[in-house]
C-alpha cells in the first residue's frame, strides 16, 4: 500500500499527469461533440439559430484554428511564467519548496485546461469538410469550442493572480506549514493524557548477536512499511532493528537494519530493502521533520546578511511554533511494530526534543542581535510549554529558552534590547513554573 502511495505522491507532483488526463478528456468530449451532430438536425438549429449555428466550413475552420493558436500560445506563456516563478522561489527561499509548487493543483489544472482547449480545437477542426470533399460542419462542436475558449480565458485570469499570489512568503509558508500539520495527525497519534511520549522499553534480547542486513540503493528514506517486516520476523522468530529510519540518508551496501540472533540469507535482505522506499529526495508523507525543514531554510535565507528579512523570518517561527503546538500533546515517541508476543520491529522514529531542535536551532543561531527574531522564538516557546503537561518536555523548552538568553546576552550590545528579551524570558520561566512541582528548579529560573 505504501509502494502506491509513494507513486500516487510521486504523480501528483509532476506537472504532466493532470495536463495529461484533462488533455485525454478533452480529445474524449470532442469525439462525443462530433458523434452528437448525427443525432440533431442541422437545418433546425440553423434555422432557429442561425447566429449559433449557422458557420459554413471556412467560418468554423478559422474559428478554431484562432483558438487552437491562441490556447498553444498562451499554454507556452503560462509555463514560461511557471519556470520564473520556480526559480524566483528557489532563489529567494529555499529549493526545497519547488515540489510543493509542483504539486500545487491550480497551476497544473490552468496548464491542462490550455492544452485540452487546444486539443478539442484540433480534434474538431480534423473533420470539418466543405465543398467537393462533401459538407460537414459539426455545429455543436464548433460552439462548444467557442465556450471552451471563454472558460481558457477565466482560467488565464485566475493564473495570473494565483501566481502572484502564491509567490508570497506567508502563503508559501503557510502551504508548507499545512501539509506538515497534515502528516503530524496521520502519523503521531494523540495522547489521551496529555503528555506526551509514552513509556517505550526497549526489547530484552540478551547478548544475542546481531545480523547486519545491507542496503541495496542509494537515497533518503522516505517511506517503511512496517506490514511486511513484522510478518517475516514474526515468521523467523527474531527481531528486526532498523538502522536507518524516516528521513535518513542510506548508502548501498551500508547497514540499513539488524537481524537478532540469526544469519540472514538474501530473501531476508530483500524482504527488507522492498519494505523501504528510497528516492532522490524526502518528502513531507511519512516525515514530518522535513516540512520544518522546509520552513526553517526559509528563515535561515531571511536571516542571511545579503537579504536581511526579519519579517520573514518571525513568520517561519510563528508556523513553526504552530507545527509544535500541535506536536505537544502527542506521542512522539519511537515507532515500533508488535505481536502479542512482543516487540517484532524497532523502527527509529522521532523524539519532540529532536523536533524542537530542528525547529529552532539554526534559527537561534543565525539570529544573532536580532531582537524581534530572539523575543518571538521565546513568546513561541511560552505558548508550545502551554499546550503540554509532560515535565520533560517542558524542561527541554526551558533549556532552549536558555539557549536564546545565551544568544541575545553575547550578541545584543543595547540594555534596553535586552531587556526586552530577558522580559519574555520572565514570562516564559512564570508560566513553566506555576505548572511544575513546588520546590523543583527549572533550567533559567532565577
Amino acid at each position: 500500500m505504501s509502494k502506491l502511495r509513494q507513486l500516487w505522491e510521486h504523480l501528483r507532483s509532476s506537472l504532466w499527469f493532470v495536463p495529461t488526463l484533462l488533455v485525454l478528456g478533452s480529445v474524449a468530449l470532442a469525439v462525443g461533440m462530433i458523434e452528437a451532430e448525427s443525432f440533431v438536425e442541422r437545418e433546425q438549429l440553423t434555422t432557429r439559430w442561425p447566429r449559433l449555428f449557422g458557420a459554413g466550413a471556412e467560418g468554423a475552420r478559422g474559428m478554431l484554428a484562432a483558438i487552437a493558436g491562441s490556447m498553444i500560445t498562451v499554454a507556452g506563456v503560462a509555463f514560461s511564467i511557471t519556470v520564473v516563478t520556480f526559480a524566483l522561489a528557489s532563489s529567494q527561499y529555499t529549493s526545497r519548496i519547488l515540489r510543493n509548487f509542483m504539486r500545487d493543483g491550480s497551476n497544473q489544472a490552468v496548464l491542462g485546461v490550455f492544452l485540452g482547449v487546444f486539443a478539442y480545437c484540433l480534434v474538431v477542426l480534423r473533420t470539418i469538410r466543405g465543398g467537393d470533399e462533401g459538407m460537414f460542419v459539426p455545429s455543436v462542436a464548433v460552439l462548444v469550442a467557442v465556450l471552451l475558449g471563454f472558460v481558457a480565458v477565466g482560467f488565464l485570469v485566475f493564473f495570473i493572480h494565483h501566481i502572484a499570489a502564491s509567490i508570497q512568503a506567508s502563503n508559501i509558508i503557510h502551504g508548507a506549514a499545512a501539509e506538515t500539520i497534515r502528516a503530524i495527525d496521520r502519523l503521531f497519534p494523540e495522547d489521551e493524557t496529555g503528555t506526551g511520549d509514552a513509556p517505550d522499553p526497549s526489547p530484552q534480547r540478551g547478548d544475542e548477536r546481531w545480523t547486519t542486513l545491507p542496503a541495496k540503493t542509494t537515497g533518503y528514506i522516505q517511506a517503511i512499511e512496517a506490514g511486511p517486516l513484522e510478518r517475516v520476523a514474526s515468521k523467523l522468530g527474531t527481531v528486526i532493528r532498523m538502522e536507518r529510519g524516516i528521513g535518513d540518508f542510506v548508502i548501498e551496501a551500508t547497514p540499513l537494519a539488524s537481524l537478532a540472533g540469526r544469519a540472514a540469507d538474501g530473501a531476508i535482505i530483500s524482504t527488507v530493502n522492498a519494505a523501504c522506499t528510497v528516492g532522490r529526495y524526502r518528502t513531507v508523507h511519512q516525515d514530518a521533520a522535513f516540512g520544518i525543514r522546509q520552513i526553517v531554510d526559509i528563515a535561515l535565507k531571511a536571516l542571511s546578511p545579503g537579504i536581511n528579512d526579519t519579517t520573514t523570518a518571525v513568520i517561519c517561527t510563528d508556523f513553526l511554533g504552530a507545527i509544535l503546538v500541535r506536536l505537544a500533546p502527542r506521542d512522539v515517541g519511537r515507532s515500533r511494530g508488535s505481536n502479542g508476543e512482543g516487540p517484532r520491529v524497532i523502527l527509529p522514529g522521532p523524539t519532540f526534543a529532536g523536533f524542537l531542535s530542528e525547529a529552532f536551532d539554526q534559527i537561534r543561531q543565525n539570529a544573532e542581535g536580532n531582537v524581534a527574531v530572539l523575543t518571538r522564538l521565546l513568546q513561541v516557546l511560552e505558548i508550545i510549554a502551554d499546550q503540554t503537561n509532560n515535565p520533560r518536555r517542558r524542561r527541554e523548552l526551558m533549556e532552549q529558552a536558555v539557549l536564546v538568553m545565551e544568544t541575545a546576552e553575547r550578541s545584543v550590545p543595547s540594555a534596553r534590547d535586552r531587556g526586552v528579551i530577558k522580559a519574555a524570558m520572565d514570562r516564559l520561566v512564570e508560566g513553566v513554573g506555576q505548572r511544575e512541582r513546588p520546590g523543583k528548579s527549572l533550567p533559567g529560573a532565577p
